[in-house]
């Protein structure tokens, strides 16, 4: 038995040992490639179904000057982009990211200024063909500020509909209840009392129900002041 826990403990030793190793070999290969770095026009590419085709951003990419290009195809409700990840991993101080339009690698407006403005912190320049260069250059900050503003401008404009949604739903809709709806109706609640009256624990409401804890001990506190009333 003691023999075997020495084995154990020699090799996780041995494993420990190996991976502080690798780790080493890793950061020396990072600063290896920083001291030899040459600054790289990167392209990425990407269409949003399977059935779209490459071919036409990749070949503008290159035309435009895109060294090695990153392509993939992924729809804008899939968070997962491997490709887009392992390209904006190898970006260094000096290279350029290239797209050929904004969409191709943000879902939103504000998503794809958080890109930017990480990018451009990291020394990376941001090029989108059909708008412009996004760097440090007067020209460069000037766009992030008009790209800022429109953020702002949009979001304003998402919070300002909503609001007259909901000033227009108060005034003309008699039901129309503000906040998150209810997932459980009045009746299934009533039924939870019921229930809760006969002696029923808030865990065995719970299994029959489906309504949490909190909820249950939340509903039957309103049902309690309005039976008060």
């Amino acid at each position: 038995m003691k023999k075997r826990q020495k084995n154990i403990k020699k090799d996780k030793i041995v494993d420990q040992f190996e991976f502080d190793e690798f780790q080493k070999w890793k950061i020396e290969k990072e600063r290896e490639r920083i001291k030899n770095h040459v600054p790289t026009i990167y392209g990425y590419a990407r269409v949003s179904t399977r059935d779209q085709h490459l071919k036409p951003q990749v070949k503008q990419l290159k035309d435009s000057g895109a060294q090695k290009i990153y392509q993939e195809k992924w729809t804008g409700t899939t968070t997962s982009r491997p490709e887009f990840e392992k390209l904006i991993s190898v970006l260094l101080s000096g290279d350029t990211l290239m797209v050929t339009k904004l969409d191709r690698f943000a879902r939103n407006t504000q998503e794809a200024l958080e890109t930017v403005e990480n990018l451009n912190n990291r020394g990376v320049k941001v090029h989108i063909l059909n708008m412009g260069f996004f760097d440090d250059s007067p020209n460069g900050k000037l766009m992030f500020t008009m790209f800022s503003a429109f953020a702002q401008f949009e979001r304003d404009l998402i919070v300002s509909r909503t609001q007259e949604g909901k000033a227009y739903a108060k005034k003309y809709d008699p039901h129309y209840k503000d906040g998150r709806p209810k997932k459980f109706t009045e009746e299934q609640v009533e039924l939870a009392w019921e229930l809760r009256k006969q002696g029923n624990t808030y865990k065995m409401i719970n299994r029959k129900t489906g309504i949490s804890i909190k909820t249950l001990q939340r509903r039957f506190n309103e049902l309690k002041l309005k039976d008060s009333e």
